[in-house]
């Protein structure tokens, strides 16, 4: 494909090639941190869209990817709330969403997470032995979870300050 085709088809799109290269850039860095390469892609689209929310078939267009794809990508990026869905006013279409506060909410579910593995980690010190070395790594990473989500509570607070909100 030559540039005029790619500069054209991109135009087509609403979709620069500035644009493309960004969200591919920020999807390698979601991936480098551990989300899984299309959801990552899917992520990073609609974080690029000025709307925030893009149809399945919107998506599979800008991403060159198949719906189903698309599909796997937003049931992962639903389940942990990093998207929506909502139903397009007057059709039966579903559109995918970036919640306003999004990275607020992911690191406040993320307080459940860390209060079970705390808990968990707990009951294996007693299992392993308090004085054991198995025992004090699991008690150290016990406190380590219960600091950090202490800290995540007051720095989620200053956020909220921070916003105004």
């Amino acid at each position: 494909m030559d540039a005029t085709a790619s500069a054209s088809e991109s135009e087509q799109r609403g979709y620069s090639e500035e644009v493309s290269a960004f969200v591919e850039r920020f999807a390698a860095d979601l991936v480098a941190a551990g989300v899984p390469r299309m959801p990552s892609r899917v992520f990073a689209c609609l974080l690029a869209e000025d709307a925030g929310a893009l149809s399945a078939a919107e998506l599979s267009e800008r991403l060159k990817v198949s719906p189903a794809a698309v599909s796997g990508a937003v049931r992962y990026l639903a389940q942990v709330h990093m998207v929506g869905r909502e139903r397009a006013p007057g059709e039966r279409r579903e559109i995918y969403r970036v919640h306003a506060d999004l990275w607020y909410e992911t690191v406040t579910s993320r307080d459940q997470m860390l209060n079970r593995w705390a808990a968990t980690l707990k009951q294996g010190v007693e299992a392993l032995g308090p004085d054991t070395p198995a025992g004090m790594r699991a008690e150290e990473t016990a406190d380590f979870f219960s600091f950090v989500k202490l800290e995540l509570d007051s720095l989620m607070d200053r956020w909220r300050a921070h916003r105004g909100g």
